[in-house]
């Protein structure tokens, strides 16, 4: 496994970062730390000019001083595994009965252990204050600009952003869309529900963190070490997590920690790991 200088804590799967975190070996001991607060998140947008909208639902526990969190889809979470979460400890939650709250948790004390910035890998990047599409198309360039992929190179993307789809269309990416969801993207091109079966048709793949809670993450992972194929994720779940990933088919993250880009407005910070183009 090669791990890019200044990532730390790096783990072979999802499974061995969770009994890393469980051994002590990253952080503090899992069972001294509690989640003080969880919450979830929702929200609902169709951007000026743009012919659909799109729900987010996303589970957020917050540890100390951060706050980690998993998408799940609208409605999907059931009624009580908020208050379930509230003054448990860590240990508990990493192996909770709901993956939303197992990534969560993970992604909670990942992110205290090791925080965002260039001491464990990260590089900042600014996003500049503007309108909910202004902010996702400057998010869509950062994360695109993660992919190494000539002009006319195909792009497996698993999970439909159209502002993503826009930024791969800008540098000369052709892209398969995969959602679990279905539907047409912006420009009216079906989108895949069954990303197995056109993982041998890309060059590269391009994933939402949200696939670390809906259990599609590992097969990807595995393609991507076995074959070579470069794996960049866009991470509003598991932010803290993917990183330590990296080297072991993720090649990189562009991790964008609670609040979120289409909360605020105002100036915002994204973190980028492994190599820009």
């Amino acid at each position: 496994m090669t791990v890019p200088t200044g990532i730390r804590a790096a783990a072979s799967s999802y499974d061995d970062l969770v009994q890393l975190v469980l051994a002590g070996r990253i952080g503090p001991d899992p069972r001294t730390q509690r989640i003080a607060l969880a919450f979830t998140t929702r929200q609902a947008v169709r951007h000026e000019g743009r012919g659909s909208g799109y729900r987010n639902e996303v589970l957020s526990l917050r540890l100390a001083e951060v706050v980690g969190s998993c998408a799940v889809e609208p409605g999907e979470l059931p009624d009580g595994a908020v208050e379930d979460c509230v003054g448990a400890d860590i240990a508990r939650l990493v192996e909770h009965g709901l993956p939303p709250v197992r990534v969560a948790a993970l992604d909670a004390y990942l992110m205290h252990a090791l925080p965002h910035g260039p001491e464990n890998g990260a590089r900042p990047c600014l996003l500049t204050a503007g309108t909910s599409l202004e902010k996702s198309r400057a998010r869509a360039k950062a994360v695109v600009e993660l992919i190494d992929a000539s002009p006319g190179a195909t792009v497996l993307v698993v999970g439909v952003v159209n502002s993503l789809l826009e930024a791969l269309r800008a540098r000369g990416l052709a892209y398969i869309p995969c959602d679990l969801k279905g539907g047409t993207t912006e420009w009216g091109e079906a989108v895949r529900t069954n990303f197995l079966a056109e993982l041998e048709r890309c060059d590269a793949i391009l994933a939402s963190g949200m696939t670390l809670g809906n259990g599609s993450f590992e097969p990807l992972r595995r393609h991507a070490q076995r074959h070579g194929t470069p794996l960049v994720m866009f991470a509003q779940t598991g932010s803290a997590v993917l990183p330590r990933l990296i080297g072991s088919g993720v090649t990189a993250v562009c991790a964008e920690p609670y609040p979120f880009f289409w909360l605020d407005g105002g100036l915002g910070t994204i973190h980028r790991y492994g190599e820009a183009r």
